[in-house]
């Protein structure tokens, strides 16, 4: 009897960044590397077949999207991001940005057919914009930050969930140890709690920042807050081998 094919998992992280001139643009991602090997191992585990990159430029980011549409899938496709970003935007190790609707366009049913029917899942830890979550006890009219974030989610294809590391127009952290979202995932993937179904997964990602996770130092108390948008039409189960 035929083994089933593997799902796939291809993970970007970049952590040095330099310009045209070859200057240092983007600081360095300290903890990005480490954290990244972690989730390969840990989804190599899943019985995900795992792709790891290391510091792509936009250009090379780009492309890897495009060879998934020509590889062989299993049930399912997850993708973590892992760098410097803004709004609607993350960046190459060159220091260029790549649309997140490029990345979408590329995998969207048109373009990618192989993927039409499998779940696409997509971890982003990046900032959204340069506002910083100092927390609050309860909902109030404050006078937050209301950046257009919609139209990345109107350009998400079919069958796909995209989780944030943190909401549009906000900071997401990151320290030597690593980042408060992409440690949180790990917590989740190592435990019983990888057999949930995806969206309550997600959900247990974000009680895990919101409540158990605070910047240190510099930012000592500021907060983070994933969110995660889904058009899928049915529970999925990915992390449960």
């Amino acid at each position: 009897m035929a083994r089933p094919r593997q799902s796939r998992a291809l993970i970007i992280v970049n952590t040095n960044f330099c310009g045209s001139d070859g200057d240092a643009v983007l600081g360095t991602r300290r903890g990005a590397r480490r954290e990244a090997e972690q989730l390969s191992n840990v989804l190599s585990r899943l019985n995900y077949q795992v792709e790891l990159m290391h510091n792509k430029t936009a250009k090379e980011i780009e492309e890897l999207y495009q060879h998934e549409c020509r590889r062989e899938h299993g049930d399912y496709f997850v993708s973590i991001i892992s760098s410097h970003g803004e709004q609607g935007v993350i960046f190459g190790c060159d220091s260029e940005p790549v649309k997140l609707t490029r990345i979408f366009q590329i995998l969207s049913s048109k373009k990618c057919p192989v993927l039409t029917k499998i779940p696409k899942i997509f971890f982003i830890q990046a900032c959204r914009g340069g506002e910083f979550d100092q927390g609050v006890l309860v909902e109030c009219d404050s006078g937050e930050p209301k950046p257009d974030g919609f139209s990345d989610y109107l350009s998400i294809p079919p069958q796909t969930v995209v989780m944030f590391a943190c909401s549009p127009g906000y900071v997401a952290f990151l320290n030597i140890s690593g980042s408060m979202f992409l440690q949180a995932l790990l917590k989740v993937l190592e435990g019983e709690e990888r057999h949930l179904a995806l969206n309550r997964l997600m959900t247990r990602i974000n009680g895990e920042v919101a409540f158990r996770c605070q910047a240190r130092g510099t930012y000592q108390g500021c907060k983070e807050m994933p969110c995660f948008v889904t058009n899928l039409l049915q529970e999925v189960f990915p992390f449960s081998a």
